[in-house]
């Protein structure tokens, strides 16, 4: 007794109905009985040659990364792209789903939370014009293929041994890294090789890499040439720290810049937005049905504070944004997490620059991890 999609053989977690058994490990993604596979949606390939579109030419090291990635892949091996936040990772994956489409193979971008599915389905489909680029996630499952397919792991369920190429962009996130039912989707759906993304390493990805599962291929220096935002670490009571957040967002505004708060939870994001009184300020969490509008007005100045959870802690770009992190020593705020808020600092070539405030009341190791990482990065480039 197997179940197909997730590999569970724990008989106790299989029920019986109707004269056939059914697997209840992975039963959220519909039910799927023993002995049956998951029904792939028609699914096309065929050779495409296509060029991307780039606001900006590559520099040397993004060629150079580009290149050596692609040849990796073409030699059959799993890759992991280390890279710095705004590095751009996504535009040194371009060269090879190019050269993959050409082979009429098929190409898949997947990443642990919707609301980057939505903003790299945007990306893709300007970068590449002629091609059909799908988002699939919550409430965009109506249309399941296209030339490129952007989903979120969770829907990877949908693609069993469908993915020549799948891409794996910030593997190290929220659910997916926790989350073994998941790996084994990323598993059913990929029969070629995958190429992993990210800024942060996490236990699982070190294994793999320690093991040789995957060539590691590092690139820290950003575009523009500019160093990594260090964060100012400023220790204090929790009140003091709303005080001095206050003051910080005042100063932002006069010099016209928006700013991303980060805070741990929901109820403080909402109750932090009631407290900023006299600020234009709007707040964003996972539940919030309104989160996509709220984020398309933010990235149109329609507000200069956005207080936000570790929602948008990877996978955002805005203009000239800078970052506080309210209760940083909060659990919620890992190493990785803060090297990705703090990336959100200065990824523009018109403002390589800006502000990253870490307010705390404790200096715990993963503020001093997240520090110490940031300058090591700098210090290769």
């Amino acid at each position: 007794m197997k179940c197909l999609r997730c590999h569970n053989e724990d008989r106790r977690m299989f029920a019986y109905d109707h004269g056939v058994y059914y697997c209840r490990k992975c039963v959220a993604f519909g039910r799927l009985n023993v002995g049956e596979q998951d029904q792939r949606p028609t699914i096309v390939s065929k050779k495409i040659s296509v060029e991307p579109l780039l606001r900006f030419r590559l520099t040397p090291e993004q060629k150079r990364v580009s290149r050596q990635v692609l040849d990796h892949l073409l030699n059959h091996k799993d890759v992991f792209v280390y890279a710095a936040t705004g590095a751009g990772k996504t535009e040194i994956t371009f060269e090879s789903i190019c050269s993959y489409l050409a082979q009429g193979k098929k190409v898949g971008f997947a990443i642990s939370r919707r609301q980057v599915v939505l903003e790299l389905w945007e990306r893709l489909s300007s970068a590449f014009p002629t091609l059909r680029v799908v988002a699939v996630t919550q409430g965009y499952t109506d249309e399941l293929d296209g030339d490129l397919i952007v989903c979120t792991i969770h829907q990877l369920y949908r693609y069993p041994f469908t993915f020549d190429l799948l891409i794996l962009d910030e593997l190290d996130a929220f659910p997916y890294a926790q989350d073994p039912l998941l790996h084994q989707l990323v598993k059913n759906a990929c029969k070629g090789e995958r190429l992993c993304l990210s800024a942060t390493i996490d236990e699982q990805l070190q294994k793999e890499i320690d093991a040789k599962k995957l060539e590691v291929v590092e690139l820290f220096k950003r575009p523009h040439g500019k160093p990594l935002i260090e964060p100012k670490i400023i220790q204090a009571p929790v009140w003091f720290q709303f005080v001095l957040l206050r003051l910080y967002l005042e100063c932002f505004i006069r010099d016209r810049k928006q700013t991303l708060v980060f805070v741990p939870t929901r109820k403080k994001a909402i109750w932090i937005k009631r407290m900023l009184w006299g600020i234009s300020v709007e707040s964003i969490h996972a539940q919030d049905p309104q989160k996509d509008e709220k984020m398309k007005l933010f990235k149109e100045k329609k507000w200069d504070v956005l207080v936000s959870t570790t929602l948008l802690e990877r996978g955002i770009t805005i203009d000239s944004v800078q970052v506080i992190v309210f209760q940083a020593d909060d659990p919620v705020f890992t190493q990785a997490s803060l090297i990705q808020i703090f990336g959100r600092v200065g990824r523009k070539f018109s403002d390589p620059y800006g502000k990253g405030i870490c307010l705390c009341q404790f200096r715990k190791k993963s503020i001093l991890s997240c520090v110490s990482t940031i300058q090591k990065m700098n210090r290769s480039v």
